[in-house]
């Protein structure tokens, strides 16, 4: 009986010690993941900062940090490498804006001052047909330019939105006022609906100019005698800037290439335009934390649902 006794101590205390054997590992284990999880933070931190890897802890391969920690600096290095060639392909993109820009003002500027002193000559029918023609292509050209400056600054960060307080309604003003000519010109009736003290983060330049290039979009392919209606709704997280008309409307399978670059609707080619202006309205929007988006149905007119954060 003694003996049976004994071989059962035996047995509590060999499974007593593997107990703690194993607790013993768990915490080392539990140690070395926390200890791994703070060196990759810290790795991350780093390389997202930008700033000077300076390695703290020794390195050793069979520790967690040994095994990835010279996969971490490899994407460190890539990281700094791919950081320093953006930066110099900016650089040398506004040099290049800034030249053409430079270059481009003095032969157009001649051109509408040669179109001017052809204006007071005797010409032609024939040779006034022409220089109509020829007004018409050269604001063509400056309007392509001055779109394709914009659009560069704002795609290499040249040019930085700076949000501050600022009334929604007279910016939306502003740029409604800029499309009343030509709505007036094909008689489309223009409805405005915002509350005249309404406060708002946003970049003032930048956002009058996304609010314009819909508007002028919606009287261009809103057909003579149409309506367009302007509507500010200040919900939750947004504030949604709605412009609706009842023009011809856009094909469900086209709606999401209408914001990108160059992209013009097979139908409407004989209109002015170079196909920008919903592309700058986005990025403008996506710079400042908002977005665009488009509901529409052929026939039947689009809505552009504008919104930027409270």
């Amino acid at each position: 009986m003694d003996w049976m006794m004994g071989i059962g101590d035996l047995v509590v205390f060999a499974s007593a010690f593997v107990a703690a054997g194993a607790v013993r590992k768990s915490m080392k284990m539990k140690q070395e993941v926390d200890l791994f999880a703070d060196q990759v933070e810290e790795a991350i931190e780093q390389i997202l900062s930008g700033k000077e890897w300076k390695e703290t802890t020794e390195v050793t391969e069979d520790t967690l940090w040994g095994k990835c920690g010279e996969k971490f600096w490899q994407l460190y290095r890539v990281w700094n490498r791919k950081e320093a060639d953006a930066l110099l392909e900016k650089r040398q993109m506004k040099a290049l804006i800034s030249d053409i820009s430079h270059q481009t003002k003095t032969p157009l500027a001649n051109m509408k001052l040669y179109q001017e002193f052809l204006q007071e000559e005797a010409l032609s029918e024939k040779g006034k047909e022409f220089l109509n023609c020829l007004e018409e292509q050269t604001g063509k050209l400056e309007f392509l330019l001055q779109s394709m400056v914009k659009m560069s600054r704002l795609e290499t960060g040249i040019i930085q939105i700076q949000k501050e307080r600022e009334n929604l309604y007279q910016t939306l003003t502003a740029a409604v006022s800029q499309i009343v000519p030509a709505a007036a010109q094909k008689e489309i009736e223009l409805y405005v609906e915002c509350e005249e003290n309404m406060m708002l983060d946003y970049d003032k330049k930048w956002t009058e100019e996304a609010i314009f290039n819909v508007l002028d979009n919606a009287v261009k392919y809103t057909s003579a005698g149409g309506k367009i209606c302007v509507t500010v709704i200040r919900q939750e997280i947004f504030t949604k800037i709605s412009v609706k008309d009842n023009g011809k409307g856009i094909r469900l399978e086209r709606q999401a290439e209408i914001f990108t670059r160059f992209y013009r609707e097979p139908e409407v080619h004989v209109q002015n335009g170079v196909g920008i202006g919903l592309y700058l309205t986005r990025r403008i929007l996506e710079l400042q934390n908002g977005y665009i988006e488009v509901h529409s149905e052929i026939g039947k007119g689009s809505e552009f649902c504008l919104y930027l954060p409270n």
